[in-house]
């Protein structure tokens, strides 16, 4: 991926990111498999910007054979302590670090955006062997939610219209021409304490490159709004996974 200050942004809250960011429901996973034309398990799979291993779990618990790939030193040390057995490289989308025809499916879980679609394409095709996958997917929170949207609305006032979480419907419209993608949207929903959210919100990379005291007065004001929301103090966070397949 093309590693910009704000990509590099996470490597300072990694731990955070860890901790607090949603993973990613088993019917993903189940929609992967169909459109890949093939299972998971026994499969060699490279995950591309692996961050903290939350797919790369998932993909390992399905009996893949995976490896991590993650550009950040300091999200790869988080995914070192949480899957100390899956083989990790410090490498990027841009520039895979494997072997030609080596692979049966890559994914790209939150990743795919933070590289540079000249490089990348042509280095999926290199890596993936003849009839294996390309898979991209996106975990945005569900604007269609009332208090998302006017969580959002204000995110996008804090942040000159650029915050807040992409509109699920315009994911499939950045994706690169000339592959041949299946898409599929997967929604789902978790449970978490405010602070879990508030935390989550506080590891989004606006807030990471806007700063300490800005992005603490922020959270202290939501606190307040969504403590009146959810009154019990449990948020129920509501996402789209975004999935696109495509088969070399």
């Amino acid at each position: 991926m093309t590693i910009t200050s704000r990509g590099r942004s996470f490597d300072r809250a990694a731990a955070d990111y860890a901790q607090n960011r949603p993973s990613y429901p088993p019917e993903v996973l189940d929609a992967v498999e169909e459109l890949a034309g093939r299972p998971l398990s026994g499969a060699r799979v490279a995950d591309i910007g692996a961050g903290t291993g939350l797919a790369t779990a998932l993909l390992q618990a399905r009996g893949a054979h995976v490896v991590a790939v993650e550009p950040g030193p300091a999200m790869a040390s988080q995914l070192r302590l949480r899957l100390p057995a899956v083989p990790l490289v410090l490498g990027d989308g841009d520039s895979l670090p494997l072997a030609s025809g080596s692979v049966d499916v890559l994914t790209y879980a939150q990743a795919w955006h933070w590289t540079d679609p000249r490089s990348s394409v042509p280095e999926a095709l290199r890596v993936l062997r003849h009839g294996g996958a390309l898979a991209l997917w996106w975990n945005d929170s569900d604007s269609t939610v009332s208090w998302i949207a006017e969580q959002d609305a204000r995110l996008g006032r804090l942040f000159g219209g650029d915050g807040g979480a992409p509109d699920p419907r315009a994911r499939f419209r950045g994706l690169p021409p000339g592959l041949d993608f299946t898409t599929r949207q997967v929604s789902w929903t978790r449970s978490v304490p405010l602070g879990t959210h508030l935390a989550n919100l506080a590891s989004y990379s606006d807030f990471l490159m806007l700063g300490k005291e800005a992005t603490d007065a922020f959270l202290d004001a939501e606190r307040d709004l969504l403590s009146e929301v959810f009154p019990d103090g449990t948020v129920e966070e509501r996402y789209v996974v975004s999935l696109a397949v495509a088969r070399r």
